[in-house]
C-alpha cells in the first residue's frame, strides 16, 4: 500500500515534525510504503491553487499511483470548508483515499466505494459551506439592493438563454460531480450553483 503524508502548520514560527513522526509511526505500523512527504508553512485560508506544496501533492499522488493520503487531522487540508471539500473530491475522482489519523477514518473503503462514515462528515461539512456561502450571498444580495438604489443595474438582458453547449461548458466540474452521484445538496454546497441548474444539467446528460 503507496502512501503520503500531507502536513501543514500556518506560521514559519511553527514546526510540523510531530504531525510527520505521527504519521510516519501510523503507516509503519500499519505496513503502508511512504513514498513522498509534502509539509507547508502557509495559512490555511489561502485557496487551493495558492498552495504549491498541495498541489505538488495532489500531481505526485496521481502519477504515482499513490492509494492513500495521510494527514493528522481535517484542518491540515485547510481551514476553509470549500477547499477541504475540493480536495477530498479531487482526490475521490483519482481513487485515492483520505485518511483522517484524529477520527481513524478514511474516505474510501478497500474496494475504492465511498466510506459510510466518511460521507457522512462529508455531508456534513458540505452543509457548514453551504451557510458560509448563504452568508455571502446575503451579503452580495445587499450590495446589489443598495447599487440598484443609486440607479445601477443588474441582471442580465431580457430574452437571454443559454445553449445546452454554453451551459455544459460552463457548468464542467457540475457535470463532473452529477456523474460521480453526488446529491444535488453536496454539489450546490461544493459549487454554489443553484439547485434549479443543477437539476437542468442532470436532464441534459
Amino acid at each position: 500500500m503507496k502512501v503520503v503524508l500531507f502536513c501543514r502548520v500556518s506560521t514559519s514560527g511553527q514546526e510540523y515534525d510531530r504531525q510527520v513522526n505521527e504519521l510516519s509511526a501510523l503507516a509503519l505500523s500499519s505496513g503502508w510504503s511512504v513514498e513522498g512527504i509534502f509539509a507547508e508553512k502557509i495559512s490555511g485560508a489561502k485557496k487551493n491553487v495558492e498552495r504549491a506544496e498541495l498541489m505538488k501533492m495532489v500531481e505526485f499522488v496521481e502519477v504515482n499511483n499513490i492509494d492513500k493520503v495521510l494527514v493528522t487531522e481535517l484542518s491540515r487540508l485547510g481551514r476553509d470548508t470549500l477547499q477541504v471539500l475540493e480536495v477530498i473530491e479531487l482526490l475521490y475522482s483519482k481513487g485515492i483515499s483520505l485518511y483522517i489519523h484524529n477520527y481513524g477514518i478514511e474516505t474510501l473503503t478497500k474496494e475504492g466505494k465511498v466510506n459510510a462514515m466518511s460521507q457522512f462528515m462529508i455531508t456534513i461539512l458540505a452543509e457548514v459551506a453551504r451557510m458560509e456561502r448563504k452568508t455571502i450571498r446575503e451579503r452580495v444580495a445587499s450590495g446589489y439592493i443598495n447599487y440598484r438604489k443609486q440607479g445601477g443595474q443588474v441582471g442580465r438582458k431580457v430574452g437571454y438563454r443559454k445553449t445546452e453547449e454554453q451551459m455544459k461548458e460552463q457548468y464542467t466540474k457540475e457535470i463532473q460531480l452529477l456523474k460521480k452521484g453526488l446529491s444535488l445538496r453536496n454539489i450546490q454546497a461544493i459549487t454554489t450553483t443553484s439547485i434549479n441548474t443543477l437539476r437542468k444539467l442532470k436532464q441534459m446528460m
